[in-house]
C-alpha cells in the first residue's frame, strides 16, 4: 500500500490513515520476542540541572549517575511546551502540540488527531502499562481524566496528583488501605513516609508489572507527580541539604525590570526577589524529591536484575518540562522560555547496544523520542512524525554533537488566564546553538539571548540595535517553522499573504506571525485549570 503524506494524514485527522501506513511494518512482529522492554520514567517538572553526574554537585543521584555513565545523555534536550498536557501531547506522538491540537492544560478531551506511541507499539505486540499521570485532558474537571479512545495501555494505575481525586485516585485508595490519609504523610518518620510516597507507589506498580510480564516485550510508563509542587518530600530527605551551601536561584536585580515588561504574559507566580534562605529551602525540597525518585530508580533496576530482564530493557529518563525554582524572580511555570523551564534531562540506557557514557551536546527535542522508539523496536517511523530519530547518535553512527539546527517550543493558549477579563497568552521560542528568540504574540516586547556568551539569560538583546538583523533572521525562521507545524490548519487567515507578499520587515512580519498564531485552532475547549 502506498504511504500517505503527512499533509494527507493531518487533513483526514484519523487513526485509520496511520494504521494503513503502518501496515507495511507487520513483519516486525515476527521478531517480537527479540525486541527490548522499555521502561520510560518521566517525573513531572524536573529541570535539566538536577543530576550529579551532569554537573549538580549538591544533589546525590547515584542511580541516575549510573544511567548517565553507562548510557547516552543529552545536555540540550528541549521540550516543545512548558506545561504538562501540551508537552505530553508532543512527546507521546512525535509531533508539535499545535500539530495535534493538544495545546491546552484543562482540555475537555484528547482530540484524536494522532495516536500515542504506546498504542502504536501495542499494535506491534507490546504489552503496555502506566502508573501515575497521563494528563492528555483535564484532571480537574474530570475525575479521573478522560483517556484517549485507545492509548495503548492495558494496565493503568491512575494517580494524577497524590493529593487529589479521592477514590478515583488509585494511589490514595492504596494509601487508605495502609491506614493513612495524604495529610498524615508529613508526620511520618522518613522511611515510612518514603514507603508511602506516591513516587514509591508508582515505582512499585512498575516492579509488579515487570515481574508479571517477563517473557514478552513490554513498555511501562512511570509517571510520578514529583518533583512538582506541593513539595512534600520526607523531612529527613530535606535535612540532607545544608541551606548555607546551596547556590540558590539565578537572579539579578535587573530581572525584576525584565519581568515587569512582560507582566501581561501569563506565569503561575508573580516575580519577586527571594529573601533569606527561602529560595534555597524550596531548592532543597525540590532536590529532595528527586533524590527519592533516584532511590526508586535503583529499586526498579534491581527488580530488572532479579528477574533477568536487565540486559534486554531499554530505559528512558526524561521529564515533561522544568521548574523556574526562583530563577529570574519566578517560581513554577508559565509562558517564559528560560532554560530551567524548557530544558530537561534525557537519558537513553541500554548497555551493549548504545554508546557508553556519551554526553551529547546536540540540540534535541522531546518530539525525537517517539521516532527513536519506533526504530528501536524494529518499526518504520510514520512519515507524519515531526521528531527526528536519535538512534544514529545512540549507536555511534553519526556525530554525537549534531542533530538539529534549531529547536522549537510553543505556549499556545496553554493555561487558563488569571482572571475572566485577562487575555490568553501565546508565545513561540526558536533556539539555535547561538541564540534564543522568544516571541510573545500580541505583545510588543520579546526576548533575544546570546546563548554562547549569556547562558543564564540575563541580558535581553531584543531592543539592542546591534542585533536587529539577527532578530529579524530568527523571526523569519521561527515564522516559517511554525507555519510548517500548522500546515494542517492553513489557511488560518482568510487574507494570508503568500510569496512576495509576505512582509520582510520586522514589524510587518511579527504582526502576521502574531495574527496567525492567535487565530489558530488549539484543540478541544478548556473546562478546567489543569
Amino acid at each position: 500500500m502506498d504511504r500517505i503524506t503527512r499533509r494527507q494524514f493531518i487533513k483526514t485527522g484519523t487513526a485509520l490513515g496511520i494504521g494503513m501506513e503502518l501496515g507495511t511494518t507487520l513483519s516486525a512482529k515476527e521478531n517480537i520476542e527479540s525486541r527490548p522492554n522499555i521502561l520510560w520514567i518521566c517525573p513531572d517538572q524536573q529541570r535539566w540541572d538536577t543530576i550529579r553526574a551532569l554537573g549538580n554537585k549538591h544533589i546525590h543521584t547515584p542511580n541516575l549517575d549510573r544511567l548517565v555513565g553507562e548510557g547516552v545523555s543529552f545536555d540540550y534536550a528541549h521540550v516543545t511546551a512548558q506545561l504538562c498536557t501540551p508537552s505530553r501531547s508532543g512527546f507521546l506522538t512525535g509531533m508539535y502540540p499545535s500539530s495535534v491540537k493538544g495545546c491546552k492544560n484543562g482540555a475537555s478531551h484528547w482530540p484524536e488527531v494522532a495516536p500515542l506511541v504506546p498504542k502504536l507499539l501495542k499494535d506491534e505486540g507490546y504489552l503496555c502499562g502506566l502508573s501515575g499521570k497521563l494528563h492528555l485532558s483535564t484532571a480537574m474537571a474530570h475525575n479521573p481524566e478522560k483517556r484517549p479512545q485507545d492509548d495503548g495501555y492495558s494496565e493503568f494505575h491512575y494517580s494524577h496528583a497524590p493529593h487529589q481525586g479521592g477514590d478515583k485516585n488509585d494511589y490514595l485508595v492504596w494509601l487508605w488501605k495502609q491506614g493513612y490519609k495524604y495529610k498524615d504523610l508529613r508526620g511520618l518518620p522518613g522511611a515510612e513516609h518514603a514507603r508511602c510516597h506516591q513516587t514509591t507507589w508508582c515505582s512499585d506498580r512498575a516492579i509488579d508489572f515487570m515481574k508479571n510480564n517477563k517473557g514478552r516485550p513490554w513498555l511501562f510508563s512511570v509517571n510520578m507527580f514529583d518533583p512538582h509542587g506541593p513539595f512534600n518530600p520526607p523531612a529527613d530527605y530535606v535535612k540532607r541539604f545544608d541551606l548555607n551551601k546551596l547556590p540558590g536561584p539565578l537572579f539579578r536585580e535587573s530581572d525584576l525590570t525584565q519581568q515587569e515588561m512582560l507582566k501581561d504574559v501569563f506565569f503561575q507566580s508573580r516575580p519577586k526577589k527571594t529573601s533569606g534562605n527561602g529560595g534555597k529551602l524550596r531548592q532543597a525540597k525540590y532536590w529532595a524529591q528527586i533524590e527519592l525518585i533516584d532511590e526508586n530508580i535503583g529499586r526498579m533496576l534491581k527488580a530488572l536484575e532479579d528477574t533477568a530482564q536487565l540486559d534486554n530493557t531499554l530505559i528512558i529518563f526524561t521529564s515533561d518540562h522544568g521548574d523556574s525554582c526562583g530563577d529570574h524572580g519566578l517560581n513554577a511555570k508559565g509562558c517564559r522560555f528560560y532554560e530551567g523551564l524548557v530544558r530537561v534531562p534525557l537519558i537513553f540506557w541500554w548497555p551493549g547496544k548504545f554508546k557508553k557514557g556519551l554526553r551529547s551536546k546536540a540540540l534535541v527535542e522531546s518530539t525525537d523520542i517517539a521516532p527513536t522508539l519506533m526504530e528501536l523496536t524494529g518499526n518504520s517511523v510514520p512519515k507524519y512524525m515531526q521528531g527526528k530519530s536519535l538512534l544514529p547518535i545512540l549507536t555511534g553512527k553519526t556525530d554525537p554533537h549534531k542533530h538539529r539546527k534549531f529547536v522549537r517550543c510553543e505556549f499556545y493558549d496553554a493555561a487558563k488566564p488569571r482572571s475572566s477579563n485577562a487575555k490568553s497568552t501565546w508565545g513561540t521560542m526558536l533556539r539555535t546553538e547561538d541564540y534564543k528568540l522568544c516571541v510573545y504574540h500580541g505583545h510588543e516586547h520579546g526576548e533575544l539571548y546570546d546563548m554562547k556568551n549569556d547562558p543564564y539569560e540575563f541580558t535581553n538583546l531584543w531592543d539592542n540595535p546591534k542585533y536587529e538583523e539577527t532578530r529579524l533572521t530568527l523571526l523569519k525562521q521561527s515564522f516559517e517553522e511554525t507555519m510548517k507545524a500548522l500546515e494542517n490548519q492553513m489557511p488560518i487567515l482568510s487574507d494570508t499573504p503568500t510569496g512576495e507578499d509576505v512582509p520582510v520587515d520586522f514589524k510587518g512580519l511579527k504582526k502576521l506571525f502574531d495574527d496567525t498564531v492567535i487565530a489558530m485552532d488549539t484543540g478541544p475547549k478548556r473546562i478546567g485549570r489543569y
